[in-house]
């Protein structure tokens, strides 16, 4: 883990959230809620094909300020899962902006499935990378330039970040922080989070779950 003097840039964080149709709730709001926290240390901006509201898996909304051809790269770039993901690995356009914003951010973060999309673009061919769990062999078998880790509550692979199902993003959230602004700043966005940060990236007792 970085310790409190590792910054790597200097605030405001510019993070960027990408939404599409049917993600995952938690996916999204648990990792930028605590981006929030930050106040004026970090700026988000949520990121679509197109302005306004794109719907979950669960039902509400989430709107987005830009359209991914209108913005540029990121400090953070955050990139969801969930079902929608089955849909959007067949969509050449959304995967193409999708990689150039990749490409032009300094660190990218996927919870849950936002890995496979990111791994459909081909920036995580040869690099270490993890996923939800449940769908991990479905991803693992259509990803197979990838050094998929069955055991990971996130990794951790150059400027890329990935994590495992729903609320293991927050973890990883946590740990791009940590990496950006120093450990104790992660620390003290938990504690106003009133969130236990598992900081140990190997803990994964829902890989045995899962039969991994």
């Amino acid at each position: 883990m970085p310790d409190a003097v590792t910054k790597t840039v200097s605030p405001p964080i510019q993070v960027g959230a990408v939404l599409f149709d049917g993600f995952e709730l938690l996916d999204f709001y648990g990792p930028l809620e605590l981006f929030g926290l930050l106040e004026s240390e970090a700026k988000i901006t949520v990121v679509a094909e197109k302005i306004g509201a794109v719907k979950s898996s669960g039902g509400p909304s989430g709107v987005a300020d830009a359209a991914m051809a209108d913005a540029g790269g990121f400090d953070v770039l955050l990139i969801p899962g969930g079902i929608g993901t089955r849909k959007q690995i067949t969509n050449p356009p959304f995967l193409a902006e999708l990689k150039r914003l990749a490409e032009a951010s300094r660190l990218v973060a996927t919870a849950c499935t936002g890995s496979f999309l990111l791994a459909r673009t081909g920036l995580l061919d040869g690099r270490k990378a993890t996923s939800n769990k449940r769908v991990f062999q479905h991803v693992k078998t259509n990803a197979p330039k990838v050094n998929c880790m069955a055991r990971a509550r996130w990794v951790e692979d150059g400027k890329y970040f990935t994590s495992s199902g729903v609320s293991a993003g927050m973890d990883m959230a946590l740990a791009v922080i940590a990496r950006l602004l120093g450990r104790e700043k992660a620390l003290e966005v938990a504690s106003r989070a009133e969130y236990e940060w598992q900081e140990d990236s190997s803990w994964d007792p829902f890989a045995a779950a899962a039969g991994l």
